[in-house]
């Protein structure tokens, strides 16, 4: 059973890989993410703030003042809260390159194109065999348009590219206005492929303390719909590789995302949920359900469920929508 795919320019023993997490802070665990048959590790983000912090102080600027309004202070991280700065981040590099023969994919997140971008030159000479662009970035500036916000991200994605070798992904969130126009001008720009989708982390307020509460909740199967939906709908129009982030939890999320497109699948939340062994499951699982059903590759498999057949995707998913309201019983 061929289970391999090629993401990146790198030729991956299966899509299940590693997303975006802290678990690349154990060097242990991350052999026994490679011994359970992870394809290859990203890396935590490094976030502009903890590279400005080193270069300009501007954390350390932002916490002498936060004290002015009390009731805000809670909204950023103290300096102690990033684990992980430059150099650490660079060394972490290197020592994973060192402890597995996966391919490690860093990951830079920021939203600006200031000189924190020269950091990506570091990152290649570090030993990363690619790069991930987190870009994370919630516009709150009613004079902002949206194409401002669009422009800012293709901006970031050219320096990038002008200043490394290394193959760049372009981690996305959902909510840009047209999706399908961005991802397209997101290739001409010179993207090597799209991950879909980040996850916006919704704060809580505690009304007692006048506190704004942190919680992380982990994805479920269900957090896979909405990158279901894209990939089917995008796998048509660009040609660029997809990777489906967020609610990989079992063969059969796998195989739908495949299915609709995804050259890769990033597992986080069922790796932290039940242990890197998880990322063995899927992958038996995988294989068996492909050779039941008589497939022999992803790439026989990929795209079967997309939208590429569909004349007009908006027609069909406004029909889709219809049905699921019409046919609801209370």
């Amino acid at each position: 059973m061929d289970l391999t795919t090629k993401y990146l320019g790198l030729k991956l023993t299966s899509p299940l890989m590693v997303g975006s997490s802290p678990l690349v802070w154990d060097l242990g665990v991350v052999k026994r993410l490679e011994d359970a048959g992870a394809s290859a590790i990203v890396m935590q983000s490094l976030f502009e703030e903890q590279i400005t912090r080193e270069q300009f102080g501007t954390i350390m600027d932002m916490e002498l003042h936060a004290e002015s309004t009390a009731e805000a202070i809670s909204y950023f991280p103290t300096a102690d809260e990033l684990k992980m700065g430059p150099d650490n981040y660079l060394d972490t590099i290197r020592k994973i390159k060192a402890a597995v023969q996966v391919p490690v994919i860093a990951s830079l997140n920021g939203i600006t194109p200031k000189g924190w971008l020269d950091y990506a030159k570091l990152i290649q000479q570090a030993g990363a065999d690619a790069l991930e662009l987190n870009v994370y970035y919630l516009p709150t500036n009613p004079l902002e348009t949206s194409e401002a916000v669009e422009r800012r991200t293709l901006e970031i994605i050219r320096m990038v590219k002008s200043s490394i070798t290394l193959p760049v992904a372009v981690k996305l969130s959902p909510y840009f206005s047209s999706m399908a126009h961005f991802a397209k001008v997101l290739e001409g720009a010179g993207a090597d492929a799209l991950v879909l989708f980040n996850r916006f982390y919704q704060p809580d307020i505690d009304i007692e303390n006048l506190e704004v509460v942190s919680s992380l909740e982990l994805s479920g199967p269900s957090t896979l719909r909405l990158r279901m939906r894209w990939l089917a709908i995008l796998y048509s129009h660009i040609q660029i590789p997809m990777i489906a982030s967020g609610g990989i939890h079992s063969a059969e999320d796998a195989i739908k995302a495949i299915m609709t497109g995804a050259t890769g699948l990033q597992m986080v939340s069922a790796i932290l949920k039940h242990g890197p062994d998880q990322i063995r499951k899927v992958r038996e699982d995988m294989a068996r359900w492909m050779e039941e059903h008589e497939y022999e590759s992803l790439d026989q498999m990929r795209g079967s469920m997309s939208l590429m057949k569909s004349p007009n995707p908006a027609a069909f998913e406004r029909a889709n929508y219809m049905r699921v309201l019409s046919g609801w019983k209370a």
